[in-house]
Order: C-alpha cells, then sequence, then structure tokens
C-alpha cells in the first residue's frame, strides 16, 4: 500500500481528519486540487461560521482554535427571528455579555487556515495539492486511485470530503438527494453606526431573508437570500445604494450601514450522500451532508462526523485491526445518519415553511413563532440544541424544536 488513508479534499473536513489522526502511526495522503498557497493562505469568501460547544472543543483539541487571534471571535450571546412585518421577534439567549453564549463566529477563511497550519506540518501526512482523481476502484484489500498527473495511488481506505458535488462520491457509485432551492445567498459584510450587542438576526421578510450575524468590532456579516433571478439586480447595485437598502430593510436597528467588503453570491442547493460508506470508502463533510445554511447545522455536522469517524478508525487501530473493515464503516454511517438524516429534512421543511409567501404559509409560520415564544418546554427545547455539546443535534440557529 502507499498509503493507510487517502483522503479527496483538504477543506476543513478532509484536513481535520488527517489532523484527529496525528497521534497514530497511520500514513495518510491529502489529494486537493487547489495550491498549496491557497490551502495556506485562503481568500476572503464572505462565508462566516457559526460554531458550536462540540465545534469549539473539537478544534481545540485538534490545536487549530488557539491559531485563530481572540480579536477574531464573536461571541452570538443572542439570537432574534423576525417573521415579514411583524415588529414581535422571537428571541434566545441573554444580550449581556457575561452570559453563557450560544456559540462564536469566526470567518470561515480564518477555520481553513487554522486547520491547515496544524495538519501541513505532520510527519505521517503527505498534502499533494493541484491534482484531482480521474478513477476510483475498490476491491477487498484497497482503493486504487488514478490520478489526473497520470500516477496512481493505493490506499486501505479511501474518504471523500471533496464538496457537497463529489465526484468521489460519484465515482464510488453513491448517489444523493439535492434540493434546488432555486434561491442565491449574497454574503458580504458591513459595518453600522449603532453596536449589535452580540445579536444575530434572522429576518423572514417576503419575497427575501435577510441574516444578519454579528462579527469583530461594530461590524456583522450579511447574508441575504434571493430568489436566482433576483440576484443578478443586487449584485449590481451600488455599494451605498447597497448600504441603504440593507439598513432600510432592518429598520435601522444598527443606524447606517457600510458596504465593507466584496458580495459574493452562492447558489442554494442541500446535499444528502444516499449511503456514507462504500466497500472501503467513507464519506465526510459537505460530501456526505450539504445543507441550506439557515439553520448553521454545515460546518457543526461536518466536524461532528469527522471526529465520528476518527474515533472509528483509532479504535480499530489501537487493536491492529482493519481500519476500513465493513462493521466500522456502518457504525459511522449509523452514528452520522442518525443525526444528519433529521435535520437535513427539517431545515429544508423550515426554508420551505419560511419562504413561501402564500396566506396559508405566512400564517401557518406566525402560528409557529407563536406556540414557541409562549410555551416553556417548547423554547427550552430550542435552547437545549443551541448549546448542544454531543453529536445529535447542535445547531445554532435550529428555529424548531
Amino acid at each position: 500500500m502507499d498509503c493507510d488513508i487517502a483522503i479527496v479534499g483538504a477543506g476543513p473536513a478532509g484536513l481535520a481528519l488527517a489532523r484527529s489522526l496525528a497521534d497514530t502511526s497511520l500514513h495518510i495522503v491529502l489529494l486537493e486540487r487547489q495550491s498549496c498557497e491557497q490551502l495556506a493562505d485562503p481568500v476572503f469568501d464572505g462565508r462566516d461560521i457559526a460554531l458550536t460547544y462540540l465545534s469549539r472543543r473539537l478544534l481545540c483539541q485538534l490545536g487549530a482554535w488557539e491559531h485563530i487571534a481572540p480579536a477574531e471571535i464573536a461571541p452570538l450571546q443572542c439570537a432574534r427571528v423576525l417573521d415579514g412585518d411583524s415588529f414581535r421577534t422571537l428571541d434566545f439567549g441573554d444580550a449581556r455579555t457575561d452570559a453563557e453564549p450560544l456559540g462564536w463566529l469566526i470567518a470561515n477563511r480564518l477555520i481553513r487556515k487554522a486547520l491547515y497550519k496544524v495538519t501541513a506540518p505532520l510527519d505521517r501526512v503527505a498534502l499533494r495539492c493541484g491534482v484531482a482523481v480521474e478513477r476510483v476502484v475498490a476491491d477487498a484489500d484497497g482503493v486504487h486511485l488514478a490520478l489526473a498527473d497520470g500516477t496512481t495511488l493505493r490506499a486501505r481506505l479511501l474518504v471523500g470530503a471533496d464538496t457537497r458535488f463529489s465526484t468521489t462520491r460519484r465515482h464510488m457509485g453513491i448517489g444523493a438527494t439535492m434540493k434546488d432551492f432555486g434561491r442565491v445567498a449574497i454574503v458580504c459584510r458591513m459595518q453600522h453606526a449603532l453596536p449589535h450587542e452580540h445579536t444575530a438576526w434572522e429576518c423572514f421578510h417576503y419575497g427575501r431573508t435577510l441574516a444578519i450575524l454579528p462579527m469583530p468590532g461594530d461590524a456583522s456579516s450579511i447574508v441575504i437570500t434571493v430568489p436566482a433571478d433576483q440576484a443578478p439586480d443586487i449584485l449590481a447595485m451600488e455599494g451605498e445604494e447597497f448600504a441603504q437598502d440593507v439598513a432600510c430593510r432592518f429598520g435601522y436597528r444598527l443606524g447606517d450601514m457600510r458596504l465593507v467588503s466584496e458580495r459574493i453570491a452562492y447558489p442554494l442547493v442541500a446535499v444528502h450522500a444516499d449511503r456514507f460508506v462504500a466497500q472501503r470508502f467513507a464519506l465526510i463533510g459537505d460530501a456526505a451532508v450539504g445543507m441550506h445554511p439557515v439553520t448553521a447545522h454545515g460546518f457543526n455536522l461536518g466536524l461532528s462526523g469527522v471526529d465520528l469517524l476518527a474515533g472509528e478508525i483509532r479504535s480499530q487501530w489501537q487493536r491492529g485491526a482493519d481500519i476500513a473493515s465493513a462493521t466500522v464503516l456502518a457504525r459511522y454511517q449509523s452514528r452520522h445518519r442518525l443525526a444528519t438524516l433529521p435535520l437535513f429534512h427539517g431545515t429544508n421543511g423550515i426554508v420551505s415553511l419560511f419562504t413561501d409567501d402564500r396566506l396559508p404559509a405566512r400564517l401557518a409560520r406566525k402560528a409557529v413563532l407563536n406556540l414557541s415564544e409562549r410555551l416553556p418546554p417548547v423554547r427550552w427545547a430550542i435552547r437545549h440544541k443551541l448549546v448542544s455539546r454531543d453529536h445529535v443535534g447542535g445547531s445554532l440557529l435550529t428555529l424548531l424544536p
């Protein structure tokens, strides 16, 4: 064998898995299309990640958390949900800075940079950049990979971590349930005149969704979700016009606002693989589950899945057993699907309900928010998910119990 584990994709999930197994003697090869320079210093992509307690703990265990400057980490103290033109909000958390936060917000590029920093120097991890996988063949003994540069690689276990549109997943004959929402998320950073008080807002305005996430200083991450045909007009707006439009739609709760970054558009497509494993093969990260961002599940579920798979592999390695046995992979799949499948369909249901502007849907979501507001057990259940420290559940902006 050329290596014990080949990981396709050196994004957060792939890097985290390699780093998780650093305490073993396993030889790992990371295969990545991007250059090593791009991995070492990722460009601004507009995405900011809401981390749960579990994700923070796992990043600490990996040594990545200490490589993120405290000034770049924004605690999330409170989350508020606003529906349509209503003045009432559904609130979670405590805006006081001395209260326990719901989670933490960090730029995606900084998390990626930190994970690269703690993974790239590892002696038993080989990072091969600028390469793509053209063909995969698995048998009882291992997996054979043919690479686009003409070389080959043989591994005991292959792990796909190459985005929600994973080519590795297709090579292994695994299909996926895909939900194209026909919408686009436009993300950017804005500064504002008034402090955000570490409060996140999810505003379900009729026709579009506006999320405002508190970042360090008097700045916020802005996520505007609109039907795809409306996105070009928003992207074409002059900076001042755009800032005025966002401030107005938000009711000037943060005062005047100013655009301080480029605007980047992402088509919204959710993906859940039909299976997470095959012969000597496993899926992690977005290649297994790519979530709609409204409930902030994606990165947290991905990191949770990495920890589950790493635990199974380490347990087998310690016993001197096969790290890619069908039993091991089945255990990983069972545990990770238990967490992801209900959240995938639940999140898609939330998106469908809260982006449907027909009268029955408007009445239904007002009833849901009123129920959540008035019944303490429901509010407790939602908060319990917000600050979850285990592998099942644990989202930052889950709207329903």
